[in-house]
């Protein structure tokens, strides 16, 4: 077992360690407009349905057009999209078509109005199940109801935040199943 040398460390970077998993790109339809934001803050909070909270900032240009429509889809780039998604959170959907300037494809989805971008790995198609948190924490909890994965890779390379500009790309999976209770997993 390692012993590391520790220092104190400002609790407000915190999350450069804790980051709760990829980076998602967050499509949006409201009143015929479209927009992409770029997001990290977000947790699973419920297997079955399967919910799942977002931290949307409210100024925001997606805030108010989620929280309006009840609805979102959650696209999960991969490092090949990283200019993209770095490019797409520098700037608001309140100037621009993101879908456009960044060369994405917007593609219908089969439950929400919200488009899937083609080029994500994967996209889960989200509906507003609680806004209790919205006006007080900006916490939105949505019921994915309907995921489209691609097929392969089987293990995609995506992208996780650390702060200050920095990324870290999932690296080899290693699997540790045979020591879990069956039941615990």
């Amino acid at each position: 077992m390692k012993n590391f040398r520790k220092k104190d460390f400002p609790v407000s970077n915190v999350r450069r360690f804790i980051e709760p998993g990829p980076i998602v790109l967050v499509s949006s339809r409201w009143k015929g407009k479209t927009n992409i934001m770029t997001m990290g803050w977000h947790l699973i909070m419920e297997f079955e349905p399967s919910l799942i909270g977002c931290y949307i900032w409210d100024q925001n240009h997606s805030f108010e057009m989620i929280r309006k429509s009840r609805e979102c889809v959650i696209n999960i780039p991969t490092y090949d999209l990283i200019r993209e998604v770095i490019g797409i959170g520098n700037c608001s959907g309140e100037d621009i078509d993101k879908f456009e300037k960044f060369a994405l494809t917007a593609e219908p989805a089969r439950i929400v109005k919200a488009p899937l971008i083609k080029e994500c790995y994967a996209n889960f198609e989200c509906r507003l199940e609680d806004a209790r948190l919205i006006r007080k924490y900006s916490l939105f909890v949505f019921e994915v109801v309907k995921a489209h994965v691609a097929v392969s890779p089987r293990f995609p390379r995506t992208i996780h935040y650390r702060g200050a500009g920095r990324f870290m790309v999932s690296g080899e999976e290693v699997n540790y199943a045979r020591y879990f209770k069956p039941e615990m997993l």
